[in-house]
């Protein structure tokens, strides 16, 4: 599944879903796709899960808010490994993907 616009694009490989682009889409109805191809990756019950955020540039604070909710639904699968992908070129990151820790302790956050 995939969801490419001239600014963004959001696709999976099997368990990993990968983010590229700048998403800064107004409110939770416009992120309402991309949070049905996550839940979709989802509901095929993987071995784990791999959030692959290292060549999203932006991610306004709906997009935010987007990623936490689904962070709060992972924790309904605490058998399910989930690893969260970051740059540390790209400053947004390092300062609020931590939070996703604090919302689900199974969460491995690797930000190179």
């Amino acid at each position: 599944m995939e969801i490419k616009t001239g600014e963004y694009n959001v696709w999976n490989e099997g368990s990993t879903i990968h983010y590229e682009g700048t998403l800064r889409l107004s409110g939770t109805d416009a992120y309402q796709p991309i949070l049905e191809l996550m839940q979709a990756v989802l509901a095929e019950k993987p071995q784990n899960m791999v959030l692959d955020l290292t060549q999203l540039e932006f991610l306004n604070s709906s997009g935010i808010n987007l990623l936490a909710k689904f962070t709060i639904e992972l924790r309904k699968h605490p058998e399910l490994p989930v690893k969260v992908l970051g740059s540390t070129r790209i400053p947004w990151q390092s300062k609020s993907l931590p939070n996703l820790q604090k919302l689900h302790k199974g969460v491995e956050l690797v930000i190179t």
